[in-house]
């Protein structure tokens, strides 16, 4: 049955034997990961779902990844705030996806550690995963700060896992929902990053300076 997939796939997408069995590889782990709720969607419409996504993420995304870069000023940016402090990159998605994305735009050496969702029990926001990240680092949760653009899944989970402090990265500078997630600070560029976390800096050693002289 597979290599009847795979031959309708390769005819209809004009796509290579190795595009066509990676898209039934991504349905397979979609299909895994499914949560179906009859009253909002019939089975049939979610599955075709998980084929379309599959397709548009192998043959589309091939496209895109060639585009895919680090800023200059960012990588300059995560080379001097290595020189400081440990860095991870957390991501939430499949893992072949999210493995070539992270290929594509080179940015192996600018972290310390990369973690795939996909590749994990639980994706953000859960705790668990952040947790996971903390030993990767040899850290504990109140030493590290989440840096990420979505309030659903970084804030939401770096609150979740009793991170140190959670930093938004607002580029559109959005007002959120009431019912959001509120993060301890919020940037328009990853680029402010440098002076948030010296302000981070500057504020735990005037509370110690308090404290004694207290």
């Amino acid at each position: 049955c597979r290599l009847q997939v795979v031959k309708a796939l390769r005819c209809r997408h004009r796509c290579g034997e190795g595009q066509a069995r990676a898209i039934c590889e991504k349905v397979q782990a979609k299909l895994l990961k499914e949560c179906h709720d009859p009253a909002r969607t019939c089975i049939t419409e979610l599955r075709i779902s998980h084929w379309e996504e599959a397709i548009r993420e192998t043959i589309g995304g091939e496209a895109k990844l060639r585009h895919l870069t680090l800023a200059e000023e960012t990588r300059g940016m995560l080379t001097e705030l290595r020189k400081a402090v440990r860095l991870l990159l957390l991501t939430n998605g499949d893992r072949q996806t999210q493995r070539e994305k992270i290929e594509a735009c080179a940015c192996q050496p600018y972290f310390d550690a990369i973690v795939v969702g996909g590749e994990q029990k639980e994706e953000k926001p859960a705790p668990s995963i952040f947790h996971y990240c903390c030993d990767l680092l040899g850290v504990q949760p109140a030493e590290c700060v989440m840096v990420g653009d979505s309030l659903d899944t970084d804030i939401q989970g770096g609150l979740n896992a009793g991170l140190k402090a959670t930093v938004w990265l607002n580029k559109t500078m959005a007002t959120p929902a009431d019912s959001s997630p509120v993060p301890h600070y919020v940037i328009s560029s990853v680029l402010d990053l440098p002076a948030v976390l010296q302000k981070m800096e500057r504020n735990v050693n005037a509370k110690l300076g308090n404290e004694h002289a207290v």
